[in-house]
């Protein structure tokens, strides 16, 4: 008797512990109201939940201990002039990849200043991307709508947005053009609807592509279909934007005031007259701790002609990233660069540090991963592209903080923004550097046979 009440008890606790670890998995009213009074026993939650209810949190998690902490100079600053406004739009990466030329271009004609026309550039991209989206549904046309790759160029058939090997492939294929020359156009800084539009008449193509190619129509027919296509294309773009110019007259006044002599051009001459760089020389560079360093990444797909290159970068640890560009500063060379700009922005002060805001400290919540953590959960990537253009470092000449030449007009320092040096540590991605900053060993990495990365990875959604 006494075994079979030893027995029932044992089972009793075993009950009672699959019951309760059953409730352990569910929202129950009990377990709510257990966070309840939790949170009512430290008595500082009310009135942190009338301040914080009732404010915008980034004003209310302010590290104030770290205003007034750096000042805005810079021993090491390219020569640049002029702030550049991409509006609302997510041309960043035209405008960061134009401003890394225009000191070029100022250094070779004498001037003070020159700004280069970001629509003739944005006109060829929406174009370029078009067809390429369409030579994408042609090669996938027999697979199902399930299938990843069709999925993924359904989901992106045309954006605004882009990095640097766009700009690459779209100067040396049109050429450049001075931005009186091509202005911008409502649509060129107010993209949204031209965006939409053309993204579902994309889709609307793909979708009879896939019926053409299921009524077994032969592939000179769907090419021709695909003519028509770009040709509607061509024509939404040059009613919103203008028609890009093949050829055009233009002088300016150089530094000593003097009156150049009027040339005809073509933006592929005006290109080779007055930045003449080989684009290829640029390298890019990517931080990311969650893949192997010192090796090379190429991510299918992500191009922005048929016939441009796919996107490759070395990923090497950000030290070694540092050095680099602290060398092509001090020779007055600008970088192409991309950030997670949104992550502990003063916008007000144009500010990024990592301690600019405290919402751990707010909150009494733990909200901090590291960089490779950040990746790994989606919570961090590149979003942004701007000009990097200046550094400053302390007694022993290490770095401190850098400075940004962004695209958002006069917001922030005068148009720029400040990063510390950790800032730029957690929540840099990409760096454009020309090779000649390069050790050797590093370049040969460009030699050996890249990991190919799909096109949805998460790391990889182009800079707005």
């Amino acid at each position: 008797m006494k075994n079979v009440t030893l027995l029932f008890f044992f089972l009793t606790i075993s009950l009672i512990s699959v019951s309760q670890n059953i409730d352990n998995k569910n929202l129950t009213l009990d377990l709510i109201k257990s966070f309840s009074n939790k949170f009512h026993t430290d008595k500082t939650n009310i009135a942190l939940q009338n301040a914080i209810s009732s404010n915008d949190i980034r004003k209310l998690a302010i590290n104030r201990n770290n205003l007034g902490k750096t000042d805005n100079y810079f021993k090491y600053k390219v020569e640049t002039n002029g702030i550049t406004d991409q509006k609302s739009s997510g041309r960043c990466w035209l405008f960061t990849g134009l401003n890394v030329l225009r000191p070029i271009a100022t250094a070779n004609m004498n001037i003070s200043d020159i700004k280069f026309s970001q629509t003739f550039l944005f006109f060829y991209d929406q174009l370029e991307k078009a067809n390429l989206f369409l030579e994408g549904i042609i090669d996938t046309r027999t697979k199902p709508l399930e299938d990843k790759r069709v999925e993924w160029l359904l989901k992106n058939p045309i954006g605004d947005g882009g990095q640097w090997t766009g700009l690459v492939d779209l100067a040396t294929k049109y050429g450049i053009v001075p931005e009186d020359v091509m202005p911008e156009s409502y649509n060129s800084e107010n993209t949204r609807i031209i965006s939409e539009l053309l993204a579902n008449n994309l889709k609307a193509d793909a979708m009879e592509i896939r019926t053409m190619a299921s009524q077994k129509k032969s592939d000179a027919a769907i090419s021709s279909r695909k003519i028509e296509m770009l040709s509607d294309i061509y024509k939404v773009l040059a009613l919103s934007l203008g028609e890009p110019p093949t050829e055009f007259s233009w002088r300016f006044t150089d530094k000593d005031n003097k009156i150049s002599e009027l040339i005809n051009y073509t933006p592929i001459t005006f290109y080779k007259k007055w930045v003449n760089i080989n684009l290829t020389d640029y390298v890019m560079f990517m931080n990311d701790p969650s893949r192997p360093f010192y090796k090379l990444y190429e991510i299918d797909y992500d191009r922005h002609l048929l016939e441009g290159g796919n996107w490759k970068y070395i990923n090497l640890p950000i030290n070694e990233i540092k050095d680099y560009a602290k060398k092509s500063i001090i020779a007055n060379e600008a970088m192409y660069f991309s950030c997670d700009v949104g992550k502990q922005l003063d916008i007000d002060r144009g500010y990024l540090d990592i301690n600019n805001y405290n919402y751990s400290g707010l909150f009494s919540v733990n909200f901090e991963m590291d960089k490779k953590q950040r990746i790994e959960t989606f919570a961090s990537g590149s979003t942004h592209g701007m000009t990097l253009v200046g550094l400053d470092v302390d007694k022993e000449d290490k770095s401190t903080k850098w400075l940004l030449e962004n695209s958002w007009g006069m917001k922030g320092y005068k148009g720029f923004l400040i990063m510390t040096d950790d800032w730029f540590s957690e929540y840099m991605f990409r760096l454009v550097i020309n090779k000649k900053y390069i050790p050797e060993q590093v370049m040969k990495i460009l030699e050996t046979k890249a990991v190919m990365l799909p096109p949805w990875d998460p790391m990889f959604a182009d800079e707005l």
